[in-house]
């Protein structure tokens, strides 16, 4: 079982598929005219813009859902095994890879806008629903949505709280048995309250958690600020193979920041949408610009923050293609959150494997949320048809509390390999899909320019673009029973 998963693990996280997304982020960078920096500034005044409604979560409770989903156990353990692997150079493509990630980040949140739904009295969107509605593929909808239920209800969800409980025994020597039953008795408090109740968590948790690991790394700069231009240089230089002792690992500095960008940052792979599509706003393009935004808070501010730490306190070793050492600074230490434990307790020494463990938790804990929301919204496509979905949601719930007490308890190799089939199948069938469908995503950046030039208020009518299928907008969000309660503030 182990070595199929293996195989089918190659056979999807090829080369071939960090290339296409790198290649998709650069395509629609110059077909929205680096809409991630002309728009820098409308993407933070949105983030606050949008109200939340009964049926609908607001800007910000979307923005931080999706990064819930984003930061995790990759922004701490990832980003230490991309220097560890691929030297300080990583960091720069990781950073390449979030600045072009951010325009297809906005093209399949817009898309989600575009093509949302009402179920339940509350939105509904995300890639199953674009493909369907935009593409016309209903086999196309339902793989996409069943590789979703697959790796965000069952093999993933025991990857995190195994994270969680592992770095918790070793801060505190806690029982993972214990760890595991106090995050399931937590996230069930969640998650049977609903979306507006993981909005709301969300919204409290995802600002508190990575501004509070934002500023101890900045306290861990200023600290080592003497040392800083020295490791910018380095990062550059190991970008570009121009420094001789990462000279010989330039194509791993490259793959390996690539890959563990995209798989922090999931721009492309078809979960944010999911996010994205749950927000109350006038005009697709405003979510869009928020969810671009929040690649740059998962990669440019919480992975940097990881990647600072650990190269100005020398907290890393770097490795070749054949596993023999560029650099050992630390001897016998397993790369991963033990960089970063490291690199904080060089600050404060004892404090750092704790820290860690708290950032962990509330890193995973969030990411956990976000995939049960992520998997909710796939099934109610699914069973959206006859009256069982609210069965198979409350199947479904017990079955991830489940899987996260097993991995909280168990090893987890076989489950991350597993989650990685299910997350690189999400990304082959999304990134296809927005690629054939950035027609109406484009078109409503360019109308959004439009509307803001002739200084109003953005709001977005399909019938008038000739956006077929797009109900939701059709006549215009004026003409939607909820503008009238809440348009003024929107």
């Amino acid at each position: 079982m182990g070595q199929f998963i293996g195989f089918l693990n190659n056979l999807i996280w090829s080369p071939v598929l960090v290339y296409l997304l790198l290649a998709t982020g650069l395509y629609f960078t110059f077909a929205t005219r680096f809409m991630q920096v002309r728009h820098l500034k409308d993407m933070v005044k949105l983030l606050f813009g949008g109200q939340e409604s009964e049926q609908g979560v607001s800007s910000f409770q979307a923005f931080a859902l999706a990064v819930s989903g984003r930061v995790g156990t990759g922004n701490i353990a990832g980003v230490a095994t991309a220097i560890a692997l691929g030297g300080p150079g990583a960091l720069f493509w990781m950073w390449t890879i979030a600045f072009l990630g951010a325009g297809s980040a906005f093209v399949e949140a817009a898309l989600a806008q575009i093509y949302k739904v009402e179920i339940d009295s509350l939105y509904r969107g995300g890639p199953s629903y674009y493909i369907e509605k935009g593409l016309g593929m209903k086999w196309y909808a339902v793989l996409f949505a069943i590789s979703s239920v697959v790796a965000m209800g069952f093999f993933l969800p025991g990857v995190q709280s195994n994270s969680i409980a592992t770095s918790v025994n070793t801060a505190f020597g806690i029982s993972p048995y214990i760890t595991g039953a106090v995050i399931v008795v937590l996230l069930a408090t969640i998650i049977f309250g609903g979306v507006h109740r993981m909005g709301k968590a969300a919204e409290i948790l995802v600002p508190f958690m990575a501004g509070a690991y934002i500023l101890l790394a900045l306290v861990i700069i200023v600290i080592n600020i003497n040392q800083l231009p020295a490791v910018i240089a380095l990062i550059f230089k190991s970008a570009f193979g121009v420094d001789a002792a990462f000279g010989g690992i330039l194509g791993m500095a490259i793959s390996w920041g690539v890959k563990r960008g995209i798989y922090s940052n999931e721009a492309g792979q078809g979960t944010g949408p999911m996010a994205a599509g749950a927000a109350e706003v006038s005009h697709p393009a405003k979510q869009g610009l928020v969810q671009a935004f929040s690649v740059y808070v998962d990669t440019l501010f919480v992975c940097s923050a990881t990647g600072f730490m650990i190269l100005l306190t020398g907290a890393y070793n770097v490795q070749d293609k054949a596993g023999n050492f560029i650099v050992e600074n630390i001897p016998g230490v397993e790369y991963g959150p033990a960089y970063t434990q490291m690199a904080v307790d060089s600050l404060m020494p004892g404090f750092g494997s704790k820290f860690v463990a708290i950032a962990l938790f509330l890193f995973a804990f969030t990411t956990l949320m976000a995939y049960y929301y992520y998997a909710e919204t796939c099934i109610l496509y699914l069973f959206k048809a006859g009256h069982h979905h609210k069965i198979v949601i409350n199947f479904m719930r017990f079955a991830l509390l489940g899987a996260i007490y097993y991995g909280a308890v168990r090893t987890a190799s076989l489950a991350w390999a597993m989650g990685d089939v299910g997350v690189g199948l999400m990304a082959w069938l999304n990134i296809i899909a927005i690629i054939l469908l950035r027609k109406p995503a484009l078109q409503s950046l360019k109308d959004y320019e439009e509307q803001m030039d002739k200084g109003i208020d953005p709001q977005y009518d399909s019938t008038k673009l000739g956006v077929k299928n797009a109900d939701f907008w059709a006549g215009g969000y004026k003409h939607h029973p909820d503008y009238k309660k809440h348009h003024h503030n929107i």
